[in-house]
């Protein structure tokens, strides 16, 4: 007989054709119970009915009396409504299969047809989808069971961290179930309780974080151990064991932005929602259709052989559930009944997506009984996380200055939060080593199938709901979610001077500049002596460069945030002066500054060296190459080393700007005027040293990106421009990354290996090339011919191409394209693919290498010189394209990319938007947007606005991104 598939065949022993009872080997008794107690129950419900076992988070057991036809939704919504449930589609049932694996109770199929004993199975109640960030849940007691789950996660080992994470959050976990710290209470909680695998090893830093969170309720505790936990690599993962078309295990996870997989613990691949054309199975193989335009046609699908078919259709209901809870706007309506047969699976998610959940809770007003932590010696009643939750954390870091009272009464009065407050003191913040992110692995080629599910093509940014609705009243103030339509209170009681914006534009950028440094100086600097991987003397040689600049800085950026204070009313300092003014900050910085004109002359040494002990030091390759994997190095590594040289330009470029808005009698231009002069002298001296260094750096990380080319760093070449044309091949026009120094032409094609680089496919001298038109003669519109003493290649454009800002050499083409609609992309393609990096390839997908690739745009060394001399940070906010309210986001424009962070004192982006290929422009009409400082960025369908503060810093914000644009458009069509 041949197989048949989604059935399992029960083979008979002689014992249960005899009739012998059927013996599980599992007891399924309660304490003190009796099994001809039991066996006389089960004889008397018999043909009744069934009673369910459901074991909640907090290990409660509840019994369920469920007719025997009942379906999974009828058992669902009894365990909702006894416990009182209101955000209920973030979870669901699960139980152990034959296999002993854990599946979801689907709600839409009776019970009896999932599970084979219901009466004698345990069913427990579990989170089934893991938001990304924890102030989209907006009930207090749905924040409860979700710190459950990170506790029983922790406990099962599926959530991993380093032992100093797992150690925070067991502390909070302590401070919400015993209130504040009491050693001896630790000591005997502890005891009793297992938080953690490794419990006794770390118990003495568990109680030492304990004892920082006096007077934290248990409300605080539960969203402190959620806002960690979802910066885990493994928040939320489920692992699906597979293997690749090779053969090697792997393990299989979905999470709401997409796909993911795993070697081990490791991370190795992401692929999002939407690169993703089709989901589906046959049989054993589970199969990915991506878009063509992500691997090409003819490497379109990925196919992983799972253990059995029920595993590979139980994973793909889960990514489709994933997907519709996600990414849909509407649930999903079911397929239509086919006439005569129907090929494939039916199977569609059931229940609300989260945008309806979302404007459900908040519109409908239901109102909850008290309810009670058991676990907890501290009593919580509903919703009293918006009335009686202490905001001091949140509102002293976005509002200072804007006191929030708790209020104990059920009907608080309405809130109101300024549109941008000044800018908050410096708070330190504890640093947690998380995961860094991890690699990508290679694609694998296959066939189509008849299982499947298609996947709409929905944008998506940093977060999955576009249109998320505000809730001020979540202790996750930042990012925030204004309504458009409610009135902003202003800043300042009268509109402040064009001087204090200059201000404080140096204020922000010193601090990104200080966190760049920290990169360097703190979180490097640990990583080599943990693994003690750098010689002794480079060690020497680069600490004793950078540390002394550190110092200065962080001086520096204390003297600033203080006159910045005074400057604003937010100093509790009541004395007399005139403190609206920076330029006396500023000239007794800069003159202090030309002190360390000996450690920048040396930063080309220090880059030179490390580049060297980098190849011949084993060790050092490897750490390095780790440490750039690691979520706080957002940027090559070397490039940080070039940020001390690159912020004299940025002070010589503002103090410019600041003498130029003062007149020649303001109090404050003489000071500004002999600070410009200190510090314009010091980048004169250095100018030289970063035109090396910043094509050093370029040569390297090419070096580290290409296949197949040796010795790029030779001395005496020069990177000229990097850009996408089309080469004829057999094939016909196929796109090729070129890349033209100031000796040679290479040509390339992104590989599909794991390494993910660009392989060279052909290296031609410039000495006796020639370039000749040949549209005529190839019949293809924007063709030239590039003739070379070794070949002749056939390239092409799209359009006709602009002429490049840089003049080349007389022979060579002008490589400069205008963005051609190869594919289609989102800005989660590319912040996800900067997280999802391979550690062979050591690339990051933010680069401009990779980012002219799929923009199919060019850029130039002059474009990187102009990019990063303005470097710009600050809060704006962002609204999509077709939400409503506005999200408050700390911004940093650095290397032709915005990064985005809750706020300034993170240690890393959320997400990343490349700017290569946007335009920037204001809103028109259509747009719908009727505020002020206001701009617009759109690359193809995807449109993004941002809010600034003020018309300077609107201004800025666009004049730094058409610096970053490269062949980007800068469209001023203000009204």
């Amino acid at each position: 007989m041949g197989e048949l598939e989604g059935s399992y065949r029960v083979i008979q022993t002689p014992g249960t054709r005899l009739g012998a009872p059927f013996n599980a080997g599992i007891s399924t008794l309660e304490a003190g119970q009796a099994l001809s107690a039991n066996m006389s129950a089960a004889g008397k419900n018999y043909g009744r009915g069934l009673q369910m076992r459901v074991v909640g988070l907090d290990e409660s057991q509840e019994f369920y009396d469920m007719e025997t036809k009942s379906l999974g939704q009828t058992l669902l919504s009894e365990v909702f409504q006894r416990g009182n449930l209101i955000e209920n589609d973030y979870f669901g049932l699960e139980f152990q299969n034959t296999q002993m694996n854990w599946v979801w109770l689907e709600p839409i199929k009776p019970i009896v047809r999932q599970v084979r004993r219901p009466a004698n199975t345990l069913f427990r109640l579990s989170v089934k989808f893991f938001p990304p960030d924890p102030g989209q849940i907006q009930e207090e007691y749905t924040r409860y069971l979700f710190s459950l789950q990170m506790k029983r996660d922790l406990m099962e080992a599926r959530l991993l961290c380093t032992e100093n994470t797992g150690a925070l959050l067991a502390s909070h976990l302590v401070q919400s179930e015993i209130g504040d710290y009491d050693e001896l209470g630790d000591r005997d909680y502890l005891r009793l309780n297992t938080l953690l695998p490794y419990q006794d090893k770390v118990q003495d830093r568990i109680m030492d974080f304990h004892r920082r969170h006096l007077g934290q309720t248990p409300a605080e505790s539960d969203f402190q151990v959620l806002e960690i936990a979802r910066k885990l690599e493994m928040y939320g993962v489920r692992f699906h064991p597979a293997s690749d078309r090779e053969g090697t295990k792997i393990n299989l996870s979905v999470a709401h932005m997409g796909l993911q997989v795993f070697q081990g613990n490791t991370r190795i691949n992401t692929f999002n929602w939407s690169k993703i054309r089709k989901l589906s199975f046959k049989r054993k193989r589970f199969l990915i259709k991506l878009h063509p335009e992500v691997h090409g046609p003819h490497q379109d699908t990925l196919e992983f052989l799972m253990g059995s078919r029920d595993q590979c259709k139980i994973f793909w209901k889960n990514c489709v559930e994933h997907h519709s809870f996600f990414r849909l706007l509407d649930q999903p309506l079911p397929p239509t009944k086919a006439i005569l047969f129907s090929r494939g699976s039916s199977f569609r998610y059931s229940g609300r997506t989260q945008k309806q959940l979302v404007d459900y809770v908040r519109d409908s007003g239901t109102k909850r009984t008290p309810y009670q932590r058991r676990n907890s010696k501290i009593r919580s009643s509903a919703r009293s996380l918006a009335y009686d939750i202490r905001l001091h954390s949140s509102s002293s870091e976005l509002f200072p200055g804007h006191r929030v009272t708790p209020f104990l009464s059920s009907s608080p009065p309405p809130l109101s939060f300024p549109f941008l407050s000044p800018l908050p003191s410096l708070l330190p913040s504890p640093s947690l080593l998380l995961s860094p992110p991890l690699p990508s692995s290679p694609p694998l080629l296959t066939l189509s199938l008849p299982f499947s599910y298609p996947l709409s093509p929905l944008p998506l940014f940093s977060s999955p709901l576009p249109s998320s609705p505000p809730n001020p009243l979540s202790p996750s103030l930042s990012p925030l979610l204004l309504s458009p339509l409610s009135p902003l209170p202003p800043l300042f009681s009268s509109p402040p001077d064009k001087a204090y914006f200059i201000a404080k534009e140096i204020l922000t950028t010193e601090r990104t500049y200080l966190k760049d440094l920290e990169v360097i100086t703190v979180w490097f600097r640990s990583a080599v002596i943990k693994e003690n991987a750098m010689p002794e003397g480079l060690m020497t040689l680069l600490f004793s460069n950078i540390d002394p600049i550190y110092e200065f800085h962080r001086g520096f950026l204390k003297e600033l945030d203080q006159r910045l204070a005074l400057w604003e009313g937010r100093s509790n300092a009541h004395v007399k002066g005139d403190y609206q003014r920076i330029g006396d900050v500023m000239l007794k910085n800069m003159t202090a500054l030309k002190e360390f004109t000996g450690y920048l002359q040396k930063h080309d040494e220090v880059l030179t060296e490390l580049e060297k002990a980098s190849k011949r030091v084993k060790k050092l390759e490897t750490v390095y190459k780790e440490f750039e994997l690691q979520k706080v190095c957002y940027l090559p590594l070397n490039t940080f080393l070039l940020k001390p040289i690159q912020r004299l330009m940025h002070f010589k470029l503002i103090l410019e700007r600041l003498s130029k808005h003062y007149p020649q009698d303001h109090p404050d231009h003489h000071d500004c005027s002999e600070a410009l002069k200190e510090v314009a002298q010091i980048a004169a001296q250095l100018q030289s040293s970063l035109i090396r260094l910043e094509n050093f750096q370029k040569l390297t990380e090419l070096q580290r990106d290409l296949v197949g080319v040796e010795n790029l760093t030779s001395p005496g070449r020069e990177f000229i421009r990097e850009g996408c044309l089309y080469k004829l091949t057999k094939k016909g026009l196929q796109q090729r990354m070129f890349f033209l120094f100031s000796d040679m032409l290479l040509y390339s094609s992104k590989g599909v290996t794991a390494t993910n680089q660009f392989k060279v496919h052909g290296q031609l001298p410039l000495h006796g090339m020639i370039v000749d038109e040949s549209e005529s003669e190839w019949s293809v519109p924007h063709c030239f011919t590039i003739y070379s003493a070794q070949r002749t290649v056939v390239v092409a454009a799209r359009s006709e191409p602009d002429r490049c800002p840089d003049p080349p050499p007389s022979t060579l083409p002008p490589f400069s394209i205008y963005p051609v609609s190869v594919e289609q992309e989102s800005e989660d393609e590319m912040s996800s693919s900067h997280g999802s990096l391979d550690k062979q390839a050591h690339h990051r997908a933010n680069t401009t290498l990779h980012v002219c690739w799929h923009r199919n745009t060019s850029v130039s060394m002059s474009d990187h010189s102009l990019a990063v001399e303005n470097q710009l940070s600050g809060y704006l906010l962002r609204k999509f394209k077709n939400s409503n309210g506005w999200q408050k986001l700390w911004v940093v424009f650095t290397n032709f990319c915005l990064f985005f962070y809750k706020t300034h004192q993170d240690d890393f982006p959320l997400a990343s938007l490349p700017l290569l290929g946007y335009t920037v422009s204001t809103p028109e009409e259509v747009d719908g947007i009727h505020k002020e400082y206001v701009f617009k960025l759109q690359f193809k369908s995807h449109v993004y606005f941002f809010r600034a503060e003020s018309e300077y810093t609107f201004e800025r914000w666009m004049e730094v991104i058409r610096s970053a644009a490269g062949r980007m458009t800068l469209l001023l069509n203000r009204k």
